[in-house]
Formats: structure tokens, sequence, C-alpha cells
């Protein structure tokens, strides 16, 4: 057995253990791509297109909403004209500008990935916490660097 397949097989037993749904799917298709034979093909492109496709996806759930009519013009200028409201779109705003700098110290600096993986693995699992996925981590990551590089 590889190095690769019994670290993948060590984070999904972690993923179980935790409860992290995404983390097992991710590691059983990773592995899956390993045994029939596919990883020279598939893992490159996976790991050089994966994080634009995840976010993709994620903007699809994410105006879901607006394509099935739920939400409109009248629910959007209704909605802002509380503070909540702005309180949200603000919040939307930096979270957005953060995880970009996640997108980039992730594309320079993969290895970046475990210790995130470790850091969500460990708050669900031990604090109850919400597993946003590696990006935001790495984006707050990123933002704690540049301003450690600056002082």
């Amino acid at each position: 057995m590889s190095e690769s397949v019994l670290f993948l097989l060590i984070l999904f037993f972690i993923g179980f253990i935790a409860k992290n749904q995404s983390l097992m799917i991710a590691v059983a298709v990773l592995l899956i791509i390993k045994m029939i034979g596919m990883e020279e093909k598939w893992i490159p492109a996976i790991h050089a297109k994966g994080i634009n496709w995840g976010i993709t996806i994620i903007t699809i759930a994410v105006l879901a909403p607006i394509a099935t009519g739920e939400i409109g013009f009248k629910q959007l200028t209704a909605s802002l004209q509380s503070l909540s409201a702005w309180i949200a779109l603000l919040s939307g705003i930096f979270v957005a500008l953060i995880a970009k700098g996640g997108v980039m110290l992730l594309s320079t600096d993969p290895h970046m990935t475990a210790a995130l993986v470790l850091g969500t693995i460990i708050a669900v699992s031990l604090f109850h916490g919400v597993a946003v996925g590696p990006l935001i981590g790495a984006g707050i990551a990123y933002m704690i660097m540049k301003m450690i590089e600056y002082f």
C-alpha cells in the first residue's frame, strides 16, 4: 500500500469519526480514481481546476433560490432595509475577499491543504464546529501571513 493511499484512508477514517461527509466523499472519489488507474490523467486536472469547479458549484447553489423565484427584486430591496441585511452584505463581501486570498494560497502552496483539513477535522470533532471547507481557512491563513509579513 502506497503512502498516499494510507494517508487517504486515515483521512477517510477521521472523516468518518468526525461525521464529515464531504471529506469522506472527497477521499472516496480520489481512492476510486487511483483504483481504476486514472490518477495520472484526472488528479492533475482536479488539482489544477478543482477549486474553480467547486466555487462554480457553490455559486450555482447560492443562486438556485433566484432561479426558483424564491428570491426576486422585491425580496432583495426589502432585505436591504434592515441593519442585519447590511451586515450580511458586508460580511459576504469580506468573506469573498478573504477566500480570494485562500485560492491564491492553495494554488501557490498546496501542502497547506493537509493542515487546513486537519484543523477542520479537529474543530468539527472536538469543538462541534461546522466544516465550511479549507478555502475560507486558507483565506484567513493567507490574510494572517500577509499581516505578519507586513510587520
